[in-house]
């Protein structure tokens, strides 16, 4: 209170903060664990038994003071020793204790049921070995599907469309990527700025379409997939005849519509836009 006297003239006129400063600071004492009687006897301390808010839960089993450290390895640990301190900390510590020891227990009593040989990461072979000796496991849809062949799809024709501002190329191929029909808007007569319009690509697909059934191709053709790129006129323009009448023989025949229409990541500087 010496320091409180010191500054008791100003004590009304100092803000909160400087005047819990000025406070005689409040300590606790703590209990030892050990107490000594009027006798000079000392009493004996409380047995070592983990707190838990659960009364029906498992009590630990007692430690003692000189026993080795707990080997977790082995089917019997030995109790661990004693820890000392303020009954607080001994709480803690005993909890601890008796928390890991369970979950000892509980990881040791877990059987493996993918191998006997205890591997982390099961295999195919040890899923497969598991569910057929349990046939009520869950893992059986998991095995079957590991173990099932799926049909391998056959390859097939493939149509790509390129459609660019200044023209558009279809090209026919066989399943092994090699062209059967190569032509563009300048192959049918178009010249010029022509080779980019509409009406170009128009005739252009159904130029194509007619070639197909006079070279007899719709009978090796069993299944065509269709590949666009870019966003040309002719983009639209060989989409219908696909759809339309000219398209009606091979329309049936596709089972995939890609588009590989090249992005660039970066790359060279573009040329500056054109100035009208």
């Amino acid at each position: 209170m010496d320091r409180l006297a010191r500054h008791a003239p100003s004590y009304r006129s100092i803000c909160a903060q400087c005047r819990r400063r000025l406070l005689p600071v409040r300590t606790t004492t703590i209990r030892p664990l050990s107490t000594s009687t009027p006798n000079g006897a000392k009493t004996p301390d409380p047995p070592s038994q983990p707190p838990t808010d659960n009364p029906t839960s498992e009590p630990a089993a007692p430690t003692q003071p000189n026993s080795e450290p707990t080997n977790h390895s082995s089917t019997s640990p030995a109790p661990a020793r004693a820890p000392e301190g303020p009954p607080s900390m001994l709480n803690n510590i005993r909890q601890v204790q008796f928390f890991a020891q369970k979950q000892q227990q509980h990881q040791d009593a877990k059987p493996d049921v993918w191998s006997s040989a205890g591997a982390t990461t099961p295999t195919v072979d040890s899923i497969y070995d598991h569910v057929k000796n349990n046939p009520t496991s869950p893992h059986v849809a998991t095995a079957a599907r590991l173990t099932t062949d799926y049909p391998v799809l056959p390859e097939p024709h493939h149509l790509h469309i390129y459609s660019t501002r200044h023209n558009t190329h279809i090209t026919l191929t066989k399943p092994d990527r090699n062209a059967i029909i190569s032509v563009s808007a300048g192959s049918i007569g178009f010249r010029k700025a022509a080779r980019g319009t509409y009406d170009a690509a128009y005739q252009l697909g159904a130029y194509v379409m007619g070639r197909i059934q006079q070279l007899g191709l719709l009978t090796q053709i069993q299944q065509l997939e269709v590949v666009l790129r870019d966003f040309g006129p002719g983009r639209e323009a060989v989409t219908k005849i696909l759809l339309g009448s000219e398209g009606r023989n091979l329309r049936g025949r596709v089972v995939r519509v890609c588009d590989a229409t090249r992005l660039k990541f970066g790359g060279t500087r573009s040329k500056n836009a054109r100035r009208l």
